[in-house]
């Protein structure tokens, strides 16, 4: 069964088109990178498919059930969309004390998801004290409750230090077993590289890409930066370069080799059988960010612009 389904999934805003038409299918038992810039269009679709705005076309799944009907699939779900909503006044606990009795959830599931989380110790402290890393981590708490088949969790890691990053990384990893699935929406692509095995890409609400991590890594291109230690030596190198048939383009003393970084043991052997010494060999391969940004031919910050003006008819 998959996780979740969208099939020519629409929303609109008047004449704004958030949401365009996206088709894509998710398994299940995989952490899930849904990933996008800023204004892509990646939390109306998350709402639309988990029953909180209603879709203007398409339909989708959630667990096997139609996104028409949130009540069969509203309790095996867990989620986390943009800010927790958190009741200052109240401790922690009692957040989620509330929240629990409000889904019908037992009372002893709340010290399991502190453990979980990381908020043993500061569980009786007001939310309202709580740092934004704090709030976020007790926000994952109350989509954990129900211990979810499906979680789905809106920039998880917003506010958290550098350990906090790992330590919840490593969280959504593991949940992701025995059939349980994890959806992480993030613009932070190195975290969802590290995390996902699969993805869903969407720019200007259209997808780009869907598929495994795997697959679209598939795409990233590979190289090897070499400096001899002599900048007089650099035409020396790339004769080098072109003699083992490589390619190469100088810049500031350095060349930068097409090739797989894995053979650039080879590019050494044959730059010392040239009598050459190397001050400098660094392979380097693509991100997830490179690759995205190649997919999608512009820069977040110029996504980001154009998006508000994309508008029903005019191709958005």
């Amino acid at each position: 069964m998959s996780a979740l389904t969208a099939d020519g999934l629409t929303r609109r805003f008047g004449d704004l088109v958030a949401v365009n038409n996206l088709t894509f299918e998710v398994p299940d038992g995989v952490v899930v990178g849904f990933v996008g810039p800023n204004g892509s269009g990646k939390s109306t679709t998350i709402r639309v498919l988990l029953g909180l705005i209603e879709a203007s076309g398409g339909t989708g799944t959630v667990l096997g059930e139609p996104i028409e009907r949130p009540e069969r699939f509203a309790g095996r779900v867990g989620a986390l969309i943009e800010s927790p909503a958190l009741v200052g006044s109240l401790s922690g606990r009692d957040n989620l004390r509330s929240l629990a009795a409000l889904r019908g959830l037992p009372g002893e599931r709340i010290d399991e998801v502190l453990e979980i989380v990381g908020l043993v110790g500061r569980e009786g402290d007001n939310a309202s004290t709580y740092s934004l890393g704090m709030k976020q981590r007790l926000g994952i708490a109350a989509a954990l409750l129900p211990d979810p088949e499906l979680l789905v969790l809106d920039e998880p890691t917003n506010g958290l230090d550098p350990a906090g990053i790992v330590e919840i990384r490593d969280l959504l990893r593991a949940r992701a077993t025995g059939g349980r699935t994890v959806v992480v929406s993030s613009h932070l692509l190195s975290e969802i590289q590290a995390m996902a095995d699969f993805l869903v890409v969407i720019r200007f609400g259209k997808l780009v890409y869907s598929g495994s991590l795997e697959g679209l890594m598939g795409r990233a291109s590979e190289r090897v930066v070499a400096a001899p230690e002599s900048g007089a030596d650099v035409p020396r190198l790339l004769d080098v370069v072109a003699a083992n048939g490589w390619t190469g383009e100088v810049a500031g003393g350095q060349v930068t080799i097409n090739m797989p970084i894995e053979r650039s043991g080879e590019l050494f052997r044959a730059a010392a059988a040239a009598g050459l010494n190397l001050r400098l060999l660094k392979p380097e391969e693509d991100t997830l960010e490179t690759v995205f940004l190649h997919l999608t031919e512009r820069a977040d910050s110029e996504q980001s612009e154009e998006r508000p003006i994309q508008r029903q008819g005019d191709g958005a």
